[in-house]
C-alpha cells in the first residue's frame, strides 16, 4: 500500500515516524510513505501557503492553488487510484470498520491542515472523504495523519508478526478487548484467573468474550447497542445486573 501526505512538515513522515509495526511493515515493503511539503508549490518569492480570511476573524487560511498543486502532483507520481482524505474535525469518526475498508485500498492521499484549515472550495473540488480521529482540538492534521496511518498499516497482511493478533484487538467484532494477563500467576495486585490456566481452550474463549461484552457494556455502552449479539450473549449480559461505571 502506498501513503500520499501533504503536509507542512514533511519530515514529520520519515522513517522513524513510527518504529515498531509501521516501520516493520515499510522495511518489509509492504507500506510506502511519502511526503509532500505544499511551500514546493508556491509561486511567490516567499512561498506563501496561507492568507486571512475573509469576513474576518483571527488565525489564517491555507491557499488553494500550493495545496492543489502538491495533490496533483502527489497523484501522479503513482498509477494506482487514489482516494484523497482531508484530516478534520469535521469529518466522519475514524472507527476500525472504516480503517479496514481504507486498509484494502491501494493508495490513500492523506491532507493535513494547519491554522483555521484549507480554503473549502478545494475541500469541495478535490477530496473525496474528510476523517476525524475524535471530538478535540490539535494544531495541525500531522498527528492525525499519523493515527490513520497505524490503523490502516498494521492491517497489510504480513505487517504483524502473529497474524491473529489484528482479530483479537478491540472493535473488530464491535467490542472493547478483554483483559489480559501474563507472568507471574501470582502477585501482590492479584491473582491471574483460573480459567486462564486451564487449558480448557472452549472456556477461555467464553471467558474472553463475557469480558469483553462487560467492559463495553460498562465502559463504551454506545458500541454494545451496535454490537452483534447472539442469543447467549443477551442472556449472560442480562444475568450480570447494572452496569457499576457511569
Amino acid at each position: 500500500m502506498r501513503i500520499d501526505v501533504v503536509s507542512l512538515f514533511p519530515e514529520y513522515f520519515g522513517p522513524g515516524m513510527a518504529p515498531g509495526v509501521i516501520d516493520r511493515a515499510r522495511q518489509r515493503g509492504l507500506l510506502d510513505i511519502e511526503a509532500w511539503n505544499p511551500r514546493d508549490f508556491t509561486e511567490d518569492n516567499y512561498r506563501t501557503i496561507d492568507d486571512r480570511p475573509f469576513g474576518g476573524g483571527p488565525g489564517m487560511v491555507m491557499l488553494v492553488d500550493p495545496l492543489r498543486r502538491a495533490l496533483q502532483a502527489a497523484r501522479a507520481a503513482a498509477p494506482e487510484p487514489v482516494s484523497t482524505i482531508y484530516l478534520s474535525p469535521q469529518g466522519r469518526p475514524l472507527t476500525q470498520k472504516r480503517a479496514r475498508e481504507l486498509a484494502a485500498m491501494p493508495r490513500l492521499l492523506l491532507l493535513c491542515g494547519r491554522y483555521e484549515g484549507v480554503d473549502e472550495r478545494l475541500v469541495a473540488a478535490e477530496v473525496d472523504e474528510e476523517i476525524s480521529i475524535g471530538d478535540y482540538v490539535i494544531s495541525g492534521g500531522e498527528l492525525a495523519a499519523a493515527v490513520l496511518i497505524d490503523a490502516v498499516g498494521r492491517l497489510q497482511e504480513g505487517a504483524l508478526n502473529d497474524a491473529d493478533s489484528a482479530a483479537q484487538d478491540s472493535f473488530e467484532d464491535g467490542l472493547l478487548d478483554c483483559p489480559h494477563y501474563t507472568r507471574p500467576v501470582e502477585h501482590e495486585l492479584g491473582e491471574v484467573p483460573a480459567v486462564l490456566r486451564s487449558g480448557d481452550h472452549a472456556a477461555i474463549r467464553r471467558w474472553r468474550r463475557q469480558q469483553s461484552l462487560l467492559r463495553t457494556r460498562d465502559r463504551r455502552p454506545d458500541l454494545l447497542a451496535l454490537a452483534e449479539l447472539s442469543p447467549e450473549d443477551r442472556r449472560w449480559l442480562s444475568l450480570q445486573g447494572d452496569s457499576n461505571e457511569d
